[in-house]
């Protein structure tokens, strides 16, 4: 099996994304598609891109392929109450990454400069055990071509020099219509990133699973019922500080994401 590396990376390069103004409009996905169809781990392929022309047991067997980054709508809460979460879910480039630990081949591998997960497709076989080993579902199988992808941070964006250094973040970033996507180096305490993390109360997704991501999850802000609306607490609000009882102490206490981790769980 592939051992992770001996001394701990020099960076801990990752995203910080904000659940509070996700607005679900699906342009980081897009531009990931788009950047990564050429880029470091290419193509992304796809089948029945527009559905309609595949069936399975004669239905529709609906627009598939591999994509890099995903996001998922939840309705949470009951009404008055309830709110609409767009939930983005891509690699979380962990630093204890059991999808690197559990591959026969050492084509999954975790970098030393900044801590980036990658997978090298010359030695990868297409066994799937990384993506059994990742409880967040974050690792995509290549039909076409028989190996396993991921995000990869977009490494050869963000470390290109021909480009200007504004422009040196993954294409999800740059394309976040709501600014709702932060790339940094979360190692680095004084980071921008790391101190949106401190500020925001930034959670560790599954922190149960001891993975460690490195990525981060701002939760919702309180429901403000009015203009002006200073955020009281709400019943979800209650509700959520409940659940935070029986959330472990390092877990950041977040009743929603608490139920986040619910559901990739099951």
């Amino acid at each position: 099996m592939t051992s992770l590396p001996t001394k701990a990376p020099a960076k801990k390069l990752g995203l910080v994304i904000d659940l509070d103004i996700c607005v679900g409009c699906h342009a980081c996905a897009v531009n990931c598609k788009e950047w990564n169809a050429s880029g470091h781990s290419a193509p992304l392929t796809d089948w029945n891109a527009y559905s309609g022309t595949e069936s399975a047991d004669g239905d529709d067997a609906g627009a598939w392929g591999v994509w890099f980054n995903r996001v998922h709508t939840y309705e949470v809460g009951d009404a008055p109450e309830s709110r609409t979460v767009h939930f983005p879910r891509s690699c979380l480039h962990c630093e204890e990454p059991a999808c690197v630990t559990v591959c026969p081949t050492g084509a999954s591998y975790k970098r030393e400069e900044d801590g980036i997960v990658l997978v090298n497709p010359d030695t990868c076989i297409g066994c799937k055990l990384c993506s059994w080993a990742c409880p967040y579902g974050a690792r995509e199988y290549d039909y076409t071509d028989g190996v396993m992808k991921k995000c990869t941070l977009c490494i050869d964006k963000i470390y290109n020099e021909n480009l200007e250094e504004v422009d040196r973040v993954p294409a999800c970033v740059s394309t976040c219509p709501a600014g709702a996507r932060h790339f940094g180096d979360l190692g680095d305490a004084g980071s921008a990133v790391s101190k949106l993390v401190s500020e925001r109360g930034g959670y560790d997704l599954m922190p149960e699973m001891g993975y460690k991501p490195t990525n981060k999850y701002l939760p919702p802000r309180p429901r403000k019922a009015n203009a002006g609306d200073t955020g009281a607490p709400t019943k979800l609000e209650a509700l959520a500080a409940e659940a935070a009882d029986a959330v472990p102490s390092n877990a950041g206490g977040n009743g929603f994401l608490t139920w986040v981790d619910a559901v990739l769980s099951r």
